[in-house]
């Protein structure tokens, strides 16, 4: 079972920019795929954003598509995103997930949650 800790959440204008990490802790047969999920007050949680374990393919719920970035760094075992132009609605509990694969990233299943980190964007 792989542990995860998110950090870098905060409070940010509209238009300003945050990056979210996720550092991955504990022992797996393989590196794992890696996403983020964000729960907005009120609403489901919904998918953000996926990367494969070695960093080759990625995919991007289409509400953030050109505005988020993921990204990862495996000999730190972190994962990243990159939050650019924020507005109110990006407001959210941001959570890293680590599953066998980018389907079941994608998916929400078969995996690992972090314990969230909170994004405020103040108009």
């Amino acid at each position: 079972q792989v542990q995860l800790v998110e950090s870098g959440g905060g409070l940010v204008q509209v238009g300003g920019s945050l990056r979210l990490s996720c550092a991955t802790a504990g022992r797996t047969r393989t590196t794992p795929a890696m996403g983020w999920f964000r729960q907005a007050p009120g609403k489901e949680r919904e998918f953000v954003a996926a990367i494969s374990w070695n960093g080759g393919s990625t995919t991007y719920a289409d509400s953030v598509k050109g505005q988020f970035t993921i990204s990862r760094d495996n000999a730190k075992n972190t994962v990243y995103l990159q939050m650019n132009s924020l507005r109110p609605e990006d407001t959210a509990v941001y959570y890293c997930y680590a599953a066998p694969k980018l389907a079941a990233v994608v998916a929400g299943t078969s995996g690992s949650w972090g314990q969230g980190t909170q994004v405020t964007v103040s108009s």
